[in-house]
C-alpha cells in the first residue's frame, strides 16, 4: 500500500502515535486467529505486556521470538534454570524473573490444554462457539478492557495454572487475536476483519 494512501486511511486513534503500531494495527490486531503457534505467541506477549506499554513489546517482538524459540510452545516448555538465568541476561526482552518463568509454565499448561482439547484454538474459540464478537464502538473511549467474557476465560486459564492473565491481559490477547473485532467503525479495518470470521 502506497504510503500516501496508508495516511488517508481512517484508523483506531490508539494507533496513530507510531509506525510500528500503525503495521501492526493493519495486518495483525483483530484477525481471527485460529493457529496454535500463534495463539501461543500472543500468549507469550501478551503476558510479557503486564504493566508496559504494548508498543515496548511490539518493538522487542522479534528479540522475544529469537529469545523463546520461535514461539514454539514445546520448547519454551523445556527451558530451565539455566534457561532463566540467560534470559534475564538478555536486553532485547523483559528481564522479569516472574514474567520469564511464567513463559514457560504456560508453555507447559498450553501444551496440556493442547492435549485435552485437541488443540489450544478448540479450547479458546470454544467459548465463543467459534465465531468473533463484532463490537461497533464510535470511539476509543467506548472500548472496554474488560468483560465477564474475559473475567471467565481468565478464570479458567488460572484455575488450569496458567499465570500473568488476569481479565486485563485476557481482554487484549481477546482482542489481538481477533476473538473480539474492536475496531471502531470508523477505521477501515473494522470491516475487513469482520468479513474474516
Amino acid at each position: 500500500m502506497p504510503a500516501s494512501q496508508q495516511t488517508q486511511l481512517s484508523r483506531c486513534d490508539w494507533c496513530l502515535s507510531d509506525v510500528l503500531y500503525q503495521h501492526y494495527h493493519d495486518s495483525e490486531w483483530g484477525v481471527p486467529c485460529t493457529e496454535d503457534q500463534k495463539l501461543f505467541e500472543f500468549l507469550i506477549l501478551e503476558s510479557a505486556q503486564a504493566g508496559l506499554a504494548w508498543i515496548t513489546i511490539l518493538r522487542k517482538r522479534e528479540n522475544y521470538r529469537r529469545a523463546f524459540s520461535d514461539f514454539r510452545a514445546e520448547r519454551v516448555a523445556r527451558l530451565n534454570t539455566r534457561s532463566i538465568e540467560r534470559l534475564m541476561c538478555d536486553s532485547g526482552i523483559v528481564r522479569n524473573k516472574l514474567k520469564i518463568k511464567s513463559a514457560i509454565n504456560n508453555a507447559q499448561k498450553f501444551l496440556e490444554v493442547q492435549q485435552q482439547a485437541g488443540s489450544f484454538s478448540n479450547y479458546l474459540w470454544g467459548f465463543v462457539d467459534g465465531t468473533a464478537i463484532q463490537n461497533h464502538w464510535l470511539n476509543l473511549q467506548q472500548v472496554p478492557s474488560t468483560t465477564p467474557l474475559s473475567e471467565t476465560i481468565s478464570k479458567d486459564m488460572k484455575q488450569r495454572g496458567f499465570q500473568f492473565f488476569g481479565k486485563t491481559i485476557c481482554y487484549a490477547y481477546m482482542q489481538a487475536i481477533g476473538m473480539v473485532n474492536d475496531h471502531t467503525v470508523s477505521c477501515f479495518r473494522h470491516g475487513e476483519c469482520q468479513s474474516q470470521m
